[in-house]
């Protein structure tokens, strides 16, 4: 016992938070989650916030469980979902709960400063970034059109895990990974853009320093160590992003690998060891995101198991009674490939009934309608495997690298059906898991900053070494996968 370290992790989401407890002895990581609670959105004015006190205080009650244990810690680290970012005075207050991007506010404005600020192609070279709303760039852009107080009585501004990690030792940085969130990062210079921050009216100087994953911000405030009971613990500029510990915690043996997170949401792509912004990134509107070490996580978004998600919730109790591995497993006794749909057509955004939007697809392509639960879910998993093979396929073509192995990450990897049909349609070997990858990233860029491990190889072997994987080959069905993808190109052609 005497040789472990302990690892304090914050991981947030945005509809819940945990704090876990990591530990690292004899090569080998353990977690155990301390707390859980809800990250609620408050409905105010007009507009959606995060309760950053909330957070906070979660914070501190994980910490004082910790005290309470006896346990002495070597770090704590904090991952958060990206864009969003806190307003601070200059007497060191926070000016107003941080706007969530899931506001309205910023509808219509990206397209109204792209056409009247910086246009969408000089955004994108400087960049590198998908264009959503939401993005930081924009919602700043927002605020300062709408004229908020916050941001014009604003002496810093910090990304929302930084703000966390200020309030916990009084130190402002701003964390490579979650900048890289914002739309303003320029990953040429490994800096915030002057030319887009000055398009939103505000100076590089109110934002924090850069600092990359695994450097010490500080140790936490007397006030802090008074209310927890610890001492002067560090606390770590992990990656801040979620996904970006997320991906720090894929258990690769070499760089020849791609990656899809999947969840509601899935993320495919590769690290790069430079941005990778040219015409062809910029037409499949592929991302550029900061990496640990200096790598770049290129990648696409793609629309995941939110599409079975909502399905779900609009089926008979009797259906969603049925587990997660009942209701796939029925899918799996329908004929493949008899109804396909491109799963990031905007038509699956957010509609009122997902059911009745993938039926209108399929109707509308000539293709037969799918009616019944099982033949609904078929569906989707064979075209989200087909897409993944599309995306997969661009990826290949970007890489300067052969890509031998996609690791699938996330809650998703529980899914057999879908991590089989993956491996079958992209024709390359799956390894799945671990599912809790974004704290295990969190704990294990702590304990590199602690001097545990010497690079990101050898974190990646520990987390080998300590979670289970499950490899998928491709059954052979190459012939049957090639006919349904030349069905696909064409049924995602006619929309």
């Amino acid at each position: 016992m005497e040789n472990k370290k302990y690892f304090f992790a914050v991981d947030l989401g945005a509809t819940s938070g945990r704090t876990i407890l990591g530990t690292l002895a004899d090569g080998k990581l353990e977690q155990e989650e301390l707390t859980r609670f809800p990250n609620n959105l408050i409905e105010t004015g007009g507009h959606f916030y995060w309760d950053i006190y909330a957070l906070y205080f979660e914070m501190i009650r994980g910490l004082k469980e910790v005290a309470r244990r006896g346990i002495t810690l070597t770090s704590i680290g904090i991952d958060t979902w990206g864009v969003d970012f806190v307003f601070i005075g200059k007497d060191g207050a926070i000016l107003r709960n941080p706007m969530a991007y899931r506001d309205p506010h910023t509808f219509g404005r990206m397209e109204e400063y792209l056409e009247k600020v910086v246009s969408q192609r000089e955004v994108y070279d400087i960049t590198g970034i998908q264009f959503m709303n939401f993005n930081s760039l924009f919602q700043l852009y927002a605020m300062q059109q709408d004229g908020n107080v916050a941001m014009k009585m604003a002496e810093k501004v910090l990304f929302v895990p930084d703000a966390l990690s200020w309030m916990l030792t009084g130190e402002a940085v701003c964390e490579y990974t979650i900048a890289s969130t914002s739309q303003m990062l320029d990953p040429k210079t490994g800096d915030l853009s002057d030319r887009l921050i000055e398009s939103v009216g505000m100076k590089r100087s109110q934002f924090g320093r850069m600092v990359q994953p695994g450097t010490q911000i500080g140790v936490l405030t007397d006030e802090v160590q008074k209310m927890t009971g610890l001492g002067p613990v560090p606390v770590i500029a992990v990656a801040g992003h979620d996904t970006g510990a997320a991906v720090a915690a894929v258990p690769a043996k070499n760089e020849q690998f791609a990656y899809l997170s999947s969840g509601t949401w899935s993320l495919m792509g590769i690290e790069t060891k430079e941005a990778i912004i040219n015409d062809r990134s910029y037409d499949l509107n592929f991302t550029n995101e900061g990496g640990i070490e200096g790598t770049t996580r290129f990648l696409k978004n793609i629309c995941g198991m939110w599409l079975y998600e909502r399905c779900r919730k609009e089926w008979p109790e009797e259906v969603r009674k049925l587990s997660h591995p009942e209701l796939q497993g029925s899918a799996m006794q329908v004929e493949a490939f008899r109804s396909i749909i491109n799963p990031d057509d905007k038509a699956f955004a957010n509609p009122s009934s997902m059911i009745e939007a993938i039926q209108t697809y399929c109707r509308e392509t000539g293709q037969a309608v799918p009616e019944t639960p099982a033949e609904i879910c078929r569906c989707i998993f064979d075209s989200l495997a087909l897409r993944y093979r599309q995306v997969f396929g661009w990826l290949k073509d970007f890489a300067a690298f052969n890509l031998n192995v996609l690791h699938v990450i996330g809650g998703g990897s529980l899914n057999k059906y879908l991590t089989q049909f993956t491996a079958d349609a992209c024709n390359v070997e799956v390894l799945a898991g671990p599912q809790e990858c974004t704290a295990i990233g969190n704990i294990m860029l702590q304990a590199k900053a602690s001097g545990d491990v010497a690079d990101i190889w050898q974190m990646r072997q520990i987390i080998a070494n300590s979670v289970d994987m499950v490899a998928y080959h491709p059954t052979g069905d190459k012939a049957v996968w090639d006919q349904a993808y030349e069905k696909y190109l064409k049924v995602t052609n006619q929309k």
